[in-house]
């Protein structure tokens, strides 16, 4: 299996294209805000011959959703998250508002598309080629948190749930402390220490690490 990062939107936020050696592939937490910055990730697509079989978001947040509307356009997908985060999806235009101000808001939301494609929750597999991704739910930065979990490879997906050092804020809409410390603890510090985390925001890091040196898990 083969993970490329690419770090977009002035969030700097990490985007991944995960492949295999059957060339299928999926675009996790595709938050691409200029078309020059899909460009580059469509273009790393297009060269290493991949199909793009999955568009999967570990969470509805906008910085890891502009680049939604991209997908739909060129592949046809359309976003595979948890019903519990829809909502977020469909108010993206006060999300993007708060963040961004109202003229950058109106401009994006237009042409957002607000359909989302199959809900996952706890326990699905996401399958493309020959490797499967498993969903565990970790609710907390928002109702509908989501890592995706490759137990072959050791590969850890975890959006804005897991950083280096850190856990995802929870004072926005929908957060709650109690519930990702929890979810984190119970469903993420179990799996096995050498596990690789590929973050939503920053370095990656490793579940040994932070069991070692985060200081709300460890």
């Amino acid at each position: 299996m083969k993970t490329e990062l690419f770090t977009v939107n002035p969030l700097e936020e990490n985007t991944y294209v995960v492949s295999d050696e059957s060339g299928e592939a999926v675009i996790i937490d595709c938050g691409c805000f200029a078309e020059s910055e899909w460009k580059t990730i469509r273009d790393y697509i297009e060269q290493n011959g991949l199909h793009v079989s999955h568009l999967l978001n570990t969470h509805l947040h906008f910085d890891h959703t502009l680049g939604n509307r991209f997908a739909l356009r060129d592949y046809g997908l359309r976003t595979e998250a948890s019903a519990a985060d829809a909502y977020l999806y469909e108010g993206m235009w006060k999300q993007m508002a708060l963040m961004m101000g109202e003229r950058l808001a109106n401009h994006f939301d237009v042409a957002f598309s607000k359909e989302m494609g199959p809900a996952l929750q706890d326990g699905d597999r996401v399958t493309f080629g020959q490797t499967v991704l498993e969903v565990i739910a970790t609710p907390g930065h928002t109702p509908g948190g989501l890592c995706f979990y490759n137990r072959e490879a050791g590969l850890l997906f975890s959006g804005d749930s897991l950083f280096m050092g850190s856990i995802g804020r929870t004072d926005l809409e929908g957060g709650n402390y109690a519930s990702l410390v929890s979810s984190l603890s119970e469903r993420i510090m179990t799996l096995p220490p050498t596990t690789v985390v590929y973050t939503g925001h920053g370095p990656a890091t490793t579940i040994e690490h932070e069991l070692n040196f985060n200081p709300y898990l460890s």
